[in-house]
């Protein structure tokens, strides 16, 4: 709730000033995803980065090594299967609504931001 309601104070305080928000990693789980448009609204766009397991398993212990985080193999795996099991309901409810897209994140930083980049802007076209 907390969360929700931040979002909805910065996103009301720009709204003459913008196009569109980007909200990054929000919601997380589908109660997060009704409770925002019961809130605020739907969402005219979701962008959901797409890549394999193995893809995010090596970025995660990359990220690791270069901060106090110790994880390892086994808490990557966790991780990660606790990402699918709250994101694949998320992923299914925003493409029966039609407002998915899929963007191929198993490039460089800089191949997905160009990604991310022509999908907004073919969107707003």
């Amino acid at each position: 709730g907390i969360v929700l309601e931040l979002l909805k104070e910065a996103m009301v305080s720009k709204l003459g000033d913008t196009k569109g928000f980007l909200i990054d990693g929000y919601p997380q789980e589908l109660k997060d995803a009704e409770e925002f448009e019961s809130k605020i609204g739907e969402p005219k766009l979701v962008l959901c980065l797409d890549c394999s397991a193995e893809t995010m398993s090596s970025r995660l212990l990359v990220r690791s090594q270069s901060s106090q985080n110790s994880e390892n193999a086994e808490s990557t795996e966790e991780r990660i299967e606790s990402y699918y099991q709250a994101s694949n309901p998320l992923i299914a409810y925003y493409e029966s609504k039609t407002q998915l897209c899929k963007v191929d994140a198993e490039g460089t930083q800089e191949d997905v931001f160009l990604e991310i980049c022509k999908t907004i802007d073919s969107f707003l076209k």
